[in-house]
């Protein structure tokens, strides 16, 4: 079995920023995508200390909290052959204590939501972070992905929040920045919207230009964009990246978020999760999601790798996979880091030696 311990995938080395001079390796190349089995510090806990994950990403924040409700917000997993299929629906509290949700069908691989952001303020959970810098001797190998969203003027609050923890402790810290929630009504995702997308980017390069000036190593950014569904999706989002000033803030995109509109209803043709527009429509994951995404990955690969400028981006592929077969799928198609939020939520965090090994048992 390859030793994913010699393959570093995300590095910086390349980029003129202050931090080219740092080198971050996620090894193995497996972590959890942001989502809500990421939301407390057990849960960052379970996920950090786990020898199977490189890095580990936060479930997305925004500076003040989400105002979650379980009455509206919630998820369910379903064997998407049934189709219409009667889920239990799963508010963030019905857990067991690994972080996997009680035993359903074992079949049920694929996930829908109407899942907001954290309710946790970002404040508190980089406060998580100092205290897992705490609890054991420190890893300078091991990266947090902070994931953050909310308006540009937010972003930047959120980035000078992030980059004054990452100046605090030794574990390194990235920024992801999501901008492609299917989920908040009214607000189409800034990532399918070329000026809108052109303006957070134009803010980041913008904060982190500042830390540089100040002589602060600036924290490593990352996009998270939606399933893109057409040619000139890709090449929007490449004019965007193109459209701000050399040097690009982006050193990783995270790719894709949950596919909207999905419709899950239950045995009597009603919607079987609420929403907050009242029709039970939401991001699909897992499983049902998994060739899109590795198509998603395999443009998006092939989009940057265009561009010389471009080319250095990495790609942390996300969507369906469930097992070594899958993380070889979208290894294959680009990715250099894959992640898993479906299989984790179902499985827990034993999910992620199971990938890595295969299912036979044997050691890294």
């Amino acid at each position: 079995m390859a030793s994913w311990r010699q393959q570093p995938t995300i590095t910086t080395t390349t980029r003129p920023y202050a931090v080219a001079a740092m080198k971050l390796n996620i090894n193995p190349p497996l972590i959890n995508s942001a989502c809500p089995w990421a939301t407390t510090l057990d849960d960052l806990r379970a996920l950090y200390h786990n020898p199977h994950t490189g890095g580990v990403t936060t479930r997305t924040h925004t500076l003040t909290g989400f105002p979650h409700d379980d009455a509206v917000h919630q998820y369910a997993f379903f064997d998407i052959n049934k189709g219409a299929a009667a889920p239990l629906k799963r508010p963030d509290s019905d857990l067991a204590s690994d972080g996997a949700a009680p035993e359903t069908d074992p079949a049920a691989t694929t996930s829908a939501n109407t899942l907001g952001y954290s309710p946790i303020p970002l404040a508190t959970t980089l406060e998580h972070i100092h205290t897992l810098a705490k609890e054991n001797p420190p890893r300078t190998d091991k990266p947090i992905i902070v994931s953050v969203t909310g308006s540009p003027g937010e972003l930047i609050e959120c980035y000078r929040l992030v980059s004054a923890a990452a100046r605090a402790v030794p574990i390194p810290l990235l920024l992801e920045v999501n901008l492609s929630c299917p989920n908040i009504a009214g607000r189409a995702p800034p990532a399918y919207d070329t000026r809108a997308l052109r303006e957070y980017l134009l803010v980041l390069r913008n904060a982190a230009a500042e830390e540089e000036e100040h002589g602060e190593v600036t924290v490593p950014m990352g996009l998270k964009v939606p399933p893109y569904t057409n040619p000139v999706q890709f090449s929007e989002l490449q004019r965007a990246l193109l459209g701000v000033p050399y040097p690009s803030p982006v050193a990783f995109v995270t790719a894709t978020n949950t596919l909207w509109p999905g419709l899950l209803l239950n045995e009597g043709g009603r919607p079987a999760l609420y929403s907050e527009t009242g029709e039970g429509v939401g991001g699909m994951g897992g499983v049902g999601l998994h060739t899109v995404a590795l198509g998603n990955v395999r443009m998006l690969r092939r989009t940057l790798d265009l561009v010389p400028t471009l080319a250095g981006i990495r790609i942390i592929g996300v969507g369906g996979v469930k097992d070594r077969a899958g993380f070889e799928r979208m290894k294959a198609a680009g990715a250099d880091v894959v992640g898993v939020a479906t299989a984790l939520g179902r499985r827990g965090v034993g999910v992620f030696g199971e990938i890595l090994d295969g299912g036979r048992g044997s050691r890294l």
